[in-house]
């Protein structure tokens, strides 16, 4: 897979963690493999992502968008993508994001 879409939310808590872990749940069960793996999690630095590897990241993420666009979470929510060989992202969510990092 040629890119790597990372979702990213604001995480310090234990149920921060446990509601990242039900939502890679629902995507494991809902990203059609067509779009994506999905590839863990990591949460630390006051932050909590979900990898997903794609050959597709804008259909990956529109599947996470109808995945977990309803979920509480998701108003916090981060998107971006980048190419394996770089690590440049191109920012997906929210459309007035002007930077993205992985801590």
């Amino acid at each position: 897979m040629n890119y790597i879409l990372v979702l990213q939310w604001p995480g310090r808590t234990e149920a921060d963690y446990d509601g990242l872990l039900a939502m890679e749940d629902l995507l494991l069960a809902e990203l059609p493999e067509a779009h994506g793996l999905v590839d863990g999690h990591d949460f630390g630095s006051g932050e909590m992502n979900i990898f997903v590897h794609t050959e597709r990241p804008l259909e990956a993420f529109a599947d996470v968008m109808t995945t977990l666009g309803s979920h509480a979470r998701w108003a916090d929510a981060r998107a971006a993508y980048r190419s394996i060989d770089s690590d440049d992202f191109v920012i997906l969510w929210p459309k007035s994001l002007e930077q993205f990092e992985v801590s």
